[in-house]
């Protein structure tokens, strides 16, 4: 049987709009989680690095997707010098 939903995030918000900020969310999440590993930081190290607490760290490493706003993300991911490239497409 095939899943009418696009994803995860699709599946489990109330509207539409609340899927495409989890998406965007999580994108983020695992790019600065990605980021970290790549540099080998401790939390301390990377809370240093993104402007933030240790325990902020903590809560993005373990995909507390809740506990973050995507402009307090997209200010994480610049401190770090990620950058956050936006596409906006119609729905089919």
């Amino acid at each position: 049987m095939s899943n009418p939903h696009a994803s995860v995030w699709d599946a489990i918000s109330d509207t539409p709009a609340d899927a495409e900020i989890m998406k965007a969310k999580s994108a983020i999440m695992i790019a600065i989680r990605k980021h970290i590993q790549s540099k080998g930081w401790t939390q301390k190290e990377a809370a240093t690095a993104f402007g933030v607490t240790q325990p902020r760290i903590s809560d993005l490493t373990k995909g507390k997707i809740d506990k973050f706003r995507v402009d307090t993300l997209m200010s994480m991911a610049a401190a770090a010098g990620l950058h956050v490239e936006v596409r906006v497409l119609e729905t089919a």
